[in-house]
C-alpha cells in the first residue's frame, strides 16, 4: 500500500471516528471510483475494504454494506479470483455486519455469486455458505440458514442440526420427522451422504436427550453392520434413518420396499418428488424429468423456493415443509 493510499485511509477513518459517517462514505465512494476508472484495482480494493470495515465497526451497516458491494464490483472488474486472501477479507466484512442489517442479505447474494463465478464451486464457495448460514442461524432465521448450510462445509451439519432442533422444541413432539427431513433430504439431493448422516446423528442425539424423549419412546436396535434408533411413535423418523441406510448400501430393492412399507405415512408429507430424485440419483431408478436434481434444488433454494419468513418472529405453530420441496 502506497503512502498516498495509507494517508487517504487514515483521513477517512478519522472522519468515521468523529461520527462524520455520511461525509466519509461519500468520499470513499468518489476516491474508489477514481481508482477503478484508472484500473488501479489494488488501490480501489484497499480504499473500499478499509472504509467498509471502519463503517461496519461503527455500526453503520447501510453505508458499510454499500462499500462491501462496491468492493465486490471491483473484484469482478479486476477479475479477482476467490482465493484465501480475497475470500478472507470478504468474510471478515460479512462477520462485521450489525445484526439484522438489511444490506447484509444483498451482500451475501453478491458474495456467493462472485465465488460461483471465480472458484471451482458452481454453487458458490462452501466456506462462504457456512459463514453466511451460521450468521443466519445465530439470528434464528432457519430458512436463510439452511439454504446456505446445505451447501456449506463439514461443520455445517452440526450448525444446522442445532438450529432445527431448537426450532423443533417450540413445536409438538410428533413433528420431529419434519424438522429432521429439512436437513437429511436436502443433503441427499446435494449428493452429500456424509453430511446427511452427520445431521441425522446429531439431531437424533438431541432428541434422545430432550425432555420429550420419554414420550417418544426411543429404542436402540443394533445389527452386525449398523446401529439404529427406532421411534415407535414416529414412523417417518424411522423412514429417514432407513433411507440413509438404503442410500449407503445402494440397494434399489431396499429403497422400493422402504417406500412401499411407509406409503401410508408418506402420503401425509410432500416428499414424493424429492424421493423420486433420490431414487434416480442413488439407485438408478429413472423418472421422466429433465434437468439436474442438485442444481434444481439449489435453484429452488436461491430462487425463493423455501418461502418467506422463519425468523425469530416468524415461528409457526404448524410443522414446516421440507427445504426446497414446497
Amino acid at each position: 500500500m502506497s503512502n498516498k493510499i495509507q494517508k487517504t485511509i487514515e483521513r477517512q477513518q478519522a472522519r468515521i471516528a468523529a461520527g462524520e459517517y455520511y461525509e466519509a462514505h461519500q468520499q470513499l465512494r468518489v476516491i474508489a471510483s477514481r481508482y477503478t476508472k484508472s484500473s488501479n484495482w489494488a488501490a480501489a480494493t484497499d480504499i473500499l475494504y478499509s472504509g467498509a470495515q471502519a463503517l461496519l465497526q461503527a455500526g453503520q451497516g447501510g453505508s458499510g454494506g454499500d462499500l462491501c458491494i462496491l468492493l465486490l464490483d471491483v473484484y469482478h472488474k479486476g477479475e479477482v479470483k476467490c482465493d484465501t486472501e480475497s475470500k478472507g477479507k470478504l468474510l471478515g466484512l460479512l462477520r462485521a455486519f450489525p445484526k439484522g442489517e438489511p444490506t447484509r442479505k444483498k451482500f451475501v447474494g453478491e458474495l456467493v455469486g462472485w465465488s460461483a463465478r471465480t472458484s471451482e464451486y458452481p454453487a458458490g464457495d462452501p466456506e462462504i455458505h457456512h459463514v453466511a448460514g451460521s450468521l443466519y442461524a445465530d439470528d434464528l432465521d432457519p430458512y436463510d440458514a439452511e439454504r446456505h448450510l446445505i451447501l456449506g462445509t463439514k461443520d455445517s451439519p452440526a450448525t444446522l442440526a442445532t438450529l432445527h432442533y431448537a426450532w423443533y422444541t417450540s413445536d409438538s413432539p410428533h413433528t420431529a420427522p419434519l424438522y429432521a427431513a429439512r436437513g437429511i433430504i436436502p443433503y441427499l439431493l446435494a449428493g452429500n451422504l456424509r453430511a446427511a448422516n452427520k445431521f441425522n446423528l446429531l439431531f437424533s442425539s438431541s432428541l434422545q436427550k430432550s425432555p420429550n424423549s420419554a414420550a417418544l419412546s426411543i429404542q436402540e436396535v443394533s445389527t452386525a453392520s449398523s446401529d439404529l434408533r427406532v421411534y415407535p411413535s414416529l414412523p417417518l423418523l424411522n423412514f429417514l434413518g432407513l433411507l440413509l441406510l438404503a442410500v449407503e448400501r445402494g440397494e434399489a430393492s431396499l429403497f422400493r420396499q422402504l417406500k412401499s412399507h411407509y406409503a401410508g405415512h408418506l402420503k401425509d408429507v410432500n416428499w414424493n418428488e424429492a424421493l423420486d430424485q433420490i431414487g434416480e440419483m442413488y439407485f438408478n431408478i429413472k423418472i421422466p424429468r429433465q434437468g439436474n436434481p442438485m442444481m434444481d434444488m439449489i435453484g429452488s433454494m436461491f430462487g425463493g423456493g423455501l418461502g418467506g419468513g422463519g425468523g425469530s418472529q416468524g415461528r409457526k405453530s404448524g410443522p414446516p415443509p421440507v427445504a426446497g420441496l414446497d
